[in-house]
Order: structure tokens, then C-alpha cells, then sequence
């Protein structure tokens, strides 16, 4: 059974902004919720990892996708909720975490707003019956270069924090199913090389980049699309990528194909494209 699974960060901002509307432009979650909309019905994912999703842009996406005719499902979890194709799964299984504002040995807070969490699904295909345990997550977003003019001592390690606490999770549900597949996908504000990245090979994940055997774009995946305005995207450095796709307990040729979503249109909606993969379950 194949089936495509996403990661999407929808840049949280219900209002317009006054650069946008100065253009003669607006990027209210009205106007951009059917660009999402537009988006999934190209790209037919049957499981979501969204990030930075407002309450309003949830209940206007599930709106548009029911008025289209598709079948999805809505498991709220704040900053991080998941969408799953009902025609396809059945939740068995939930969990949600907000990630505390401390980390041991650190000074400071590391959760701003509590919009830093994970949120997990435990979905069964009605088709054959495999399991598959899926988590999307948002990690701090704080520099851990001391020269750069976002810097907190202890970013980096608050991320790796934050990610350990959510693998715990996985892990553990994972065992409980049987120890079926973990997906992880997620906006974690770090890059391959980063300490949480690693932390997560260093349990026996590996990015789905690594074991997709068909196809694997290069691209890092994001561009400027915040208060002041929008760009174009000019893919780069993949290692510099932000959003990730973490894999464990999966089967050889589990991923085939490992890409992301670039249409112009979807430039006005958010600062981070959509990743996805194609797997068999």
C-alpha cells in the first residue's frame, strides 16, 4: 500500500499585515486557506504534520477541504495538529505534549507562547491493517550562534531536548503497536548537522532524504514570506533545510520518494514548502 505523507508549516497569521496590504496584498489566513486547500488536492497527501496552524486556519482548511469533497480528519493539537484521510486510516491511538519552558542546565525559557510542541497519531490502514506511528512536531526557533542577533544560550540544546522528549514517545508507542513504524516529521529549526538532527541518528533514525530510492529533491526549502513580504524560492544547500522527515523501524525501500511542493502560488502562503514522502506500507 502506498501512501504520501507531508510535512507543512503554514506560517501562523490570521490578519493581514500592513506591508502586505501597502502592496496591495493580503496574507490573512482567509485569503491563504484555500491556497492550502489547492495545495492537498494537487498533492493528495493521506497524512498531515502541520505547524504553526491557527485555530482559524484550521477550522477554514477543514472547511475548504469538506466543501471539496475530502475525506480528512482533524486531530487538534494546538500549534501542531495532525490531518489524516478517514477513507484510508483509523486512529487508534493519540498523544499531544506542549514542551516545557525550561531546560535542565539552562537558563531562560524555551517555549514561546507555548506554541512548542508535538503532536502524535497511531493510525491503522484499513486496507491491510499495518500500523504506523506518526508524530509532527515545532522546535525552538532560537539561534545557537552566539553571533547571531536571535542567539539564547542553550538553543541548540533545547531543540535536541525537546526532539529527545518526543522520540521518548515514539519509542514508546511504537512498542506498544508492535513495533511498528515511526514516522517524525516536523518544523525543527535545525539543520542536518545540528546536535538534535544527530541526536535523533544517534537512536537509530534515519532521514527519509537517505532512504527514499526513487527520487530525492536537493532543495532546503524555504524562502521570505513574513511581515514585510514574499519572494521567490531559489532552492540551496539541502543541509541547510529546516524541515525534516525522521525515520525508525521501517522495512528496506520503506520511502520511495522524497520531495517538496514549489508552485508559485503557494510563495504567498508560507516561508517553508512542503515536504513529503512517498512510502509503502
Amino acid at each position: 500500500m502506498k501512501i504520501r505523507i507531508m510535512s507543512n508549516n503554514q506560517w501562523w497569521a490570521d490578519n493581514n499585515k500592513p506591508a502586505w496590504r501597502d502592496a496591495g496584498l493580503d496574507c490573512s489566513a482567509k485569503v491563504r486557506a484555500p491556497g492550502f486547500v489547492r495545495m492537498i488536492g494537487e498533492t493528495e497527501p493521506d497524512i498531515i504534520g502541520l505547524q504553526e496552524c491557527s485555530m482559524l486556519m484550521a477550522d477554514l482548511e477543514m472547511r475548504g477541504l469538506s466543501g471539496a469533497g475530502m475525506n480528512y480528519s482533524l486531530l487538534w493539537g494546538r500549534d501542531t495538529p495532525i490531518l489524516y484521510r478517514t477513507d484510508k486510516f483509523e486512529l487508534v491511538d493519540s498523544a499531544y505534549l506542549v514542551y516545557p519552558t525550561e531546560v535542565p542546565g539552562f537558563e531562560g525559557e524555551f517555549n514561546n507562547l507555548n506554541t512548542k510542541s508535538y503532536c502524535f497519531a497511531v493510525l491503522r490502514s484499513k486496507e491491510n491493517g499495518k500500523m504506523l506511528v506518526f508524530g509532527t512536531t515545532h522546535l525552538w526557533y532560537m539561534s545557537g550562534n552566539p553571533n547571531s542577533t536571535y542567539y539564547q544560550k542553550g538553543s541548540d540544546e533545547a531543540r535536541a531536548y525537546q526532539l529527545g522528549l518526543m522520540m521518548d514517545k515514539a519509542e514508546a508507542m511504537a512498542e506498544k503497536y508492535s513495533s511498528c513504524p515511526i514516522v517524525l516529521v516536523g518544523d525543527m529549526n535545525a539543520y542536518l548537522t545540528s546536535s538534535a538532527v544527530k541526536s535523533a541518528f544517534d537512536r537509530g533514525y534515519c532521514h527519509a532524504y537517505d532512504l527514499a530510492v526513487e527520487y530525492k529533491d536537493e532543495g532546503h526549502g524555504y524562502h521570505r514570506c513574513n511581515d514585510s513580504g514574499y519572494g521567490p524560492y531559489v532552492p540551496a544547500d539541502r543541509e541547510k533545510a529546516l524541515d525534516h522527515i525522521l525515520i525508525k523501524n521501517a522495512p528496506d525501500g520503506f520511502v520511495r520518494r522524497f520531495d517538496r511542493f514549489a508552485e508559485d502560488y503557494y510563495m504567498t502562503l508560507s516561508d517553508h514548502l512542503p515536504v513529503y514522502i512517498d512510502v509503502e506500507l
